[in-house]
């Protein structure tokens, strides 16, 4: 069989989020015709996010694609039975995530199987499910594979479980993530992608230096660069579009979404007392005098652990990725969310271009909406590479 040089693939969207998948896919161009994939059908539960990646890939954009603002349960896929290459999705992880409880009874844990329903009744050639990497440690993943044995996923080859860090795929993120690859059984198997990049520390692995093929990871230095060192406003413009049926706040480009927040006097001067690289750890025994007070800088709760997590109240380090951006990335309570040089946490804006949306990109909600749209997207560098990998095994063996 002769391969085709051009190809256009359909894409089916599933727990799609504001789109960070889909993204991902559309900026892979392979040549001057542009991406090689279409997306045909979104599905989305959150409002806020479906109406975000409708004004992104929906209606009235140059791809058209048809976004249902509902619970998967309640989609009918059946209209785009044998129209789909390629079905994409990130199945809600909270009930896996090491932040939270780690509930093996989480409902949502279960959510994993409702895409499986739809992808029995499609049948693409390739499907993609990501999670957090604790996904696949958890029972749910173990009746994936059993599925995949002899229930809905029988037709399917599933690649052997790799968990895939966005640093290593040129994202300046080091954001570690279970990718499911799964190839129908009409097509020979398909692996992971091989990495582009490494962790070259000169201390750790100088080796590396001189052997090595593969880039260095990048670092957040050039996002920070290109950001103001501080944010014009606190507040996104007052703006609404209906999109989907429904009036929501929006759209924002990216760019706009340089928004800071009013720190308190105890957490400015917390953020003083923090110096390059560092963490909670820089405010044991320091105090500041607020309204007339001295005030301990440190807390109780934070001078009692002495071990575990150095993230809580930590400086981004300038000459390396970011930790992972989660949903509450402009709480630096939360982890290592400040900014690498400025007394305050980084913005939507540098959340989003470390996750590696573009500036044109167009965002609907309130700011704690896209906040957690942006933390929970697919890394589009990591998605990029996925794409590249799929198109080029779909398209030698088309």
């Amino acid at each position: 069989m002769t391969a085709r040089t051009t190809a256009k693939f359909n894409v089916v969207d599933l727990f799609a989020g504001c789109g960070g998948f889909t993204q991902g896919f559309h900026r892979y161009k392979p040549g001057p015709e542009g991406s090689p994939f279409r997306s045909i059908a979104a599905v989305e539960f959150d409002r806020a996010a479906a109406s975000t990646y409708a004004a992104n890939f929906g209606e009235n954009t140059s791809n058209e694609c048809e976004v249902f603002p509902g619970d998967i349960k309640e989609w009918d896929p059946s209209p785009y039975k044998g129209r789909v290459d390629v079905i994409l999705g990130g199945p809600p992880c909270q009930g896996f995530s090491g932040l939270g409880k780690e509930n093996p009874l989480d409902p949502r844990n279960k959510l994993w199987r409702e895409y499986v329903k739809v992808v029995a009744a499609l049948e693409p050639k390739i499907f993609v499910i990501e999670n957090v990497d604790r996904f696949f440690n958890s029972p749910e993943y173990r009746a994936l594979q059993g599925s995949n044995k002899q229930g809905l996923l029988r037709k399917y080859t599933l690649t052997e479980k790799t968990i895939l860090n966005a640093a290593d795929f040129g994202v300046p993120q080091a954001r570690r993530r279970a990718i499911v690859i799964a190839t129908h059984n009409d097509l020979p198997p398909l692996g992971n992608p091989s990495p582009t990049h490494e962790r070259k520390d000169p201390k750790k692995n100088p080796e590396l230096f001189d052997t090595s093929s593969l880039l260095p990871w990048q670092s957040v230095e050039n996002i920070f660069t290109e950001s103001a060192t501080e944010p014009l406003t606190t507040s996104l413009p007052e703006r609404e579009v209906k999109l989907l049926g429904e009036v929501v706040p929006g759209t924002y480009r990216t760019s706009e979404l340089h928004i800071g927040r009013n720190p308190t006097a105890l957490s400015l001067a917390r953020y003083q007392a923090i110096g390059a690289g560092g963490n909670r750890n820089d405010l044991r025994e320091k105090t500041a005098m607020i309204d007339g007070k001295e005030v301990p800088l440190s807390t109780v709760s934070w001078n009692r652990h002495t071990s575990g997590s150095g993230d809580v109240m930590g400086r981004l380090r300038l000459n390396s990725p970011s930790v992972t951006i989660r949903t509450e990335f402009f709480k630096p309570e939360k982890g290592r969310y400040l900014h690498p040089t400025a007394n305050r946490p980084i913005t939507h804006y540098e959340a989003a271009m470390i996750q590696g949306f573009p500036d044109d990109f167009h965002w609907c909600g309130t700011k704690v909406q896209i906040a957690r749209q942006i933390g929970n997207a697919v890394p589009i560098g990591l998605s990029e590479a996925l794409a590249k990998h799929i198109y080029q095994h779909l398209l030698s063996h088309a």
